[in-house]
């Protein structure tokens, strides 16, 4: 599904505008895990503006392909993109993380609307879309399942055992993405628990691994269009990405992975997306 020049600026002004809103939100806030938010924006964007088969107004129906952000507190990165498609007003996420709101630092899928399943601890989602593709398959339904994990989280073995249930089952109607941003909680992915070689290992559970700059639209709807025509080997998307895309202070600087900022850091980081998208 080839990306039009008109569409491509769309896409793009639509990851700025949520880049934007996850600087306010996290300043509403008092702070969020901001950085990996900032990673995964293109992937959420192209996701819900441009393959997934949802309908806010029914966030429910039946045929609705599912999404399970494994890397759950990026819930602040998550929560603007189900604003902006329109399944909640912008103006309640003032609230996020705030006392009796419905907007937790992890969303509750029993209480944000769009959220297919309520995450946060790591290593949980794909385990979960391993087993809501394999039902779809059952009830030989047609949609699919989208799971979104971060680096740091492939350091759990359930991940690994999901894998090897998807190689082995030949789960084909998910697709799996890493946001290979090399930062985590406590330092660089290489230095707490070493990844690599990771495409490799990937590729030894039964996967076809396609790596991806995970800021280029482009790249990401030729990995998704490839992987929404195979049959034979489940796909998993390594997204390289940069923590704290798109703020100059934030890039690459695990001290953001949480972080709360003022006024002026806030105005400072707009400034910094308008700049460089």
């Amino acid at each position: 599904m080839a990306i039009s020049e008109q569409e491509l600026n769309a896409l793009k002004e639509t990851a700025k505008t949520i880049r934007k809103d996850i600087v306010n939100v996290t300043e509403w806030a008092g702070g969020a895990h901001i950085g990996g938010a900032l990673s995964m924006v293109e992937i959420l964007v192209i996701l819900y503006f441009k393959y997934m088969n949802v309908d806010p107004k029914n966030p429910d129906k039946p045929d609705r392909d599912r999404f399970i952000l494994s890397k759950g507190h990026g819930g602040v990165g998550f929560a603007p993109v189900l604003a902006r498609k329109g399944y909640f007003d912008f103006d309640e996420l003032k609230s996020f993380n705030r006392f009796m709101s419905p907007f937790g630092m992890h969303l509750d899928g029993s209480k944000v609307k769009g959220v297919d399943a309520s995450t946060g601890s790591l290593g949980h989602g794909l385990p979960m879309a391993v087993g809501l593709a394999l039902g779809a398959r059952l009830k030989k339904e047609s949609w699919k399942t989208y799971c979104l994990m971060g680096d740091g989280e492939c350091n759990e073995g359930s991940v690994w055992e999901a894998a090897m249930a998807a190689g082995h089952f030949n789960v084909t109607n998910m697709i799996t993405f890493v946001d290979r941003n090399q930062l985590m909680i406590d330092g660089k992915t290489e230095t707490v628990m070493g990844l690599e070689p990771f495409t490799d290992k990937w590729r030894a559970f039964g996967f076809i691994v396609k790596s991806v700059d995970g800021h280029s639209f482009e790249e990401l709807a030729a990995a998704i269009d490839f992987a929404h025509n195979q049959n034979d080997k489940p796909v998993v998307i390594i997204a390289n990405t940069k923590k704290g895309r798109g703020v100059d202070y934030m890039e690459d600087d695990v001290k953001w992975h949480y972080g709360s900022i003022n006024s002026a850091l806030s105005e400072q980081a707009r400034n910094s997306i308008d700049k460089n998208g």
